[in-house]
């Protein structure tokens, strides 16, 4: 089957998507979306979806959107990085929905505002690194725990919480030595057979600059 993901080099979201493909050796090719030049908000992509967002995965008979929804279906269809019993999968469902209301929740707009715009350090992105480190401290404590988020096998949250977490100094931290466990972790799924890193795995890297700019 071939899947076609609709992504750019610089959304953690669509990386989790990508990474997930790439791990099961699916057979894909990346479709670039030029989301910075406002291609999500063209009519030709709110009819492909709705919601104006990245990811879009486009299989043989479905059109998904939502990363965690993407990760849900392609668990299913290739039958890996899945949870073992009915229990664990509540648990891999929990820290999906931790990851993108906690943790993506703070941690993407956060990068957002000191990567890619000239706001600089305000009210808005203090507030944001207060919570994206509470929710850092949440899930290094978990992985003091074990190997992977819900035991000794990685899965979907994992794929999932990983995300934007290969730009570190883009997010603002420099590093993750406060956040050992997932320091280590990082490591862990950067060992993975098909681990890209996001700049690698999908286009648009690095963003071309606007000539615009030069004249103004």
């Amino acid at each position: 089957m071939k899947f076609r993901l609709h992504c750019f080099a610089q959304s953690g979201n669509a990386y989790k998507a990508a990474l997930m493909l790439n791990l099961c050796s699916a057979d894909w090719e990346p479709v670039f979306v030029d989301f910075f030049n406002g291609a999500t908000r063209s009519d030709e992509y709110l009819e492909l979806n709705e919601m104006g967002e990245v990811p879009t995965l486009e299989a043989k008979n479905v059109t998904l959107a939502q990363s965690g929804v993407i990760l849900d279906y392609l668990a299913d269809a290739f039958e890996q990085y899945d949870a073992s019993s009915v229990p664990q999968h509540r648990e891999v469902l929990r820290w999906i929905l931790f990851d993108n209301h906690k943790l993506t929740g703070s941690v993407a707009p956060l990068r957002f505002i000191r990567q890619f715009t000239d706001q600089g350090e305000n009210d808005v992105t203090a507030f944001l690194h207060r919570r994206a480190t509470a929710a850092l401290t949440v899930l290094d404590r978990r992985l003091d725990k074990s190997e992977f988020v819900t035991g000794d096998e990685p899965t979907i949250a994992d794929i999932s919480l990983c995300g934007y977490l290969f730009w570190p100094d883009e997010i603002g931290y420099g590093s993750w030595q406060d956040f050992p466990a997932i320091e280590v972790w990082l490591e862990r799924i950067r060992l993975l057979p098909g681990w890209e890193h996001p700049y690698k795995l999908m286009p648009g890297y690095p963003l071309e600059k606007d000539e615009s700019e030069d004249e103004s």
